[in-house]
């Protein structure tokens, strides 16, 4: 990322809000501040790290990103554990629980020194969990960073990866219903995306309708689109049977765009699963693309008329603020973080079935100035809630809480002339 993106970030949201965001890393700078997590590609973490860690370095804080590496074994056990912590009854096996530890240490033996040498430590997810007790010197304030639905989570499970994260000295959720308790002071902070990525960014006309020779897409057909891994949470079954019901009487097509995570097992036999229920239909197109796909991925989103990301499960679902900023209605799985986004009847709609998925669908086709009056609340609710500047905002008031031992609350306040303080009285 290019020196001075502040400055071209100010051009989207304003000049206020990156003098504030100084302002609050002035007391910061020269902080060590590691971030660490399971894959460099593929993911929500992995797009928020690329770009949330070039922004705090710009604002002077030294900040590194860390990857913990493991065998299949390792992923097979932390993937029961995503599917537990969503609520699953899955009892992991002691074979593989052996793996998780003995993969934790070999990689605190790599990254040890780096990490009990650094201010501020973020573990993100139960991946890298162990590694604040395998850090038995370390000098700075650790959080663990929960991005996973952990509202109903199987308790033997939960149980067990509680002793790793309870030490930590605070957490973060992405929404206050998926907060378990633990002794140590916790925050809500949603994720974002970055209006300047090339994910997000505002691309040529020529670009994004060229992909209707691409993919083979029809230009005459209205476009249906889920981006997201292929992962049953994520319900691309369920998309597809939507589909199928809005066919019988609305001509449209269906594409179902992603590609798997490096710290995901599943996906191949969730792929496959697709391919079957798809069943050769010339209207669906499962395109299976790079991490890297980035443009590809934003020119889809703004080529499609509605965008679906219709979960049964999410943690909170970047690609719903992506098709929102892309000024799309988006169609989302009534669950987690999908409910902050999706205002209901207002910047989508929020179903539980394929048939709620089915009827809103046919609704928004057969109302053109709903579908467009949806996609403008959409672009302006992600406008002022879910980019990545009030991510950062956040979490440079989250280090600043934790260095001024905050307790329970932090505020930050901005007076008449624009300046920002933090307001360190307790609540």
């Amino acid at each position: 990322m290019p020196e001075n993106m502040l400055a071209r970030y100010a051009q989207v949201v304003g000049e206020n809000v990156i003098d504030q965001l100084r302002q609050l890393a002035r007391p910061l700078a020269g902080a060590k501040v590691v971030h660490v997590n399971s894959t460099k590609e593929g993911g929500g973490v992995a797009e928020i790290l690329h770009t949330l860690l070039p922004l705090k370095q710009e604002l002077g804080l030294d900040t590194s990103w860390e990857v913990i590496t493991g065998d299949e074994k390792f992923y097979q056990c932390t993937k029961s554990f995503h599917n537990a912590l969503q609520g699953d009854r899955i009892d992991v096996a002691d074979s593989l629980l052996a793996s998780y530890e003995q993969t934790n240490r070999e990689n605190a033996e790599r990254l040890r020194s780096k990490l009990e040498d650094a201010d501020f430590v973020f573990i993100h997810d139960p991946q890298p969990a162990p590694l604040l007790s395998l850090c038995p010197n370390r000098k700075g304030k650790w959080v663990w960073r929960c991005h996973i639905d952990v509202s109903h989570p199987y308790r033997p499970v939960w149980k067990y990866l509680r002793r790793f994260v309870e030490p930590y000295n605070a957490s973060v959720w992405s929404l206050e219903e998926f907060v378990q308790p633990l002794p140590h002071p916790q925050y809500l902070i949603a994720p974002s995306i970055d209006p300047l990525s090339e994910k997000n960014m505002d691309l040529d006309e020529r670009e994004v309708h060229a992909l209707y020779a691409q993919y083979g897409l029809n230009p005459g057909l209205p476009i249906i689109l889920q981006v997201s891994r292929f992962d049953r949470f994520k319900d691309p079954v369920g998309v597809i049977r939507a589909y199928r019901l809005i066919k019988e009487f609305i001509p449209l097509q269906l594409v179902l765009a992603g590609g798997a995570a490096a710290d995901d097992p599943e996906g191949e036999q969730v792929l496959l699963q697709v391919k079957a229920a798809a069943n050769h239909d010339p209207d669906i197109h499962i395109l299976l693309l790079p991490a890297d796909a980035h443009r590809t991925i934003n020119a889809l989103q703004r080529l499609a008329d509605i965008v679906v990301q219709k979960s049964v499960k999410e943690g909170f679902g970047l690609t719903v603020t992506e098709g929102m900023w892309k000024a799309k209605p988006v169609i989302g799985g009534n669950t987690g973080g999908i409910r902050l986004q999706v205002v209901n009847h207002h910047t989508g709609f929020l179903v539980s079935t394929p048939e709620g998925a089915a009827l809103r669908i046919r609704y928004l086709l057969k109302h053109q100035r709903k579908l467009e009056e949806m996609g403008r609340k959409a672009r302006q609710f992600v406008l002022e809630n879910f980019l990545l500047t009030r991510h950062l905002r956040e979490y440079l008031t989250l280090m600043a809480a934790i260095m001024h031992k905050q307790k329970e609350r932090i505020e930050l306040q901005v007076d008449q002339n624009g300046v920002a303080k933090l307001d360190e009285n307790r609540s």
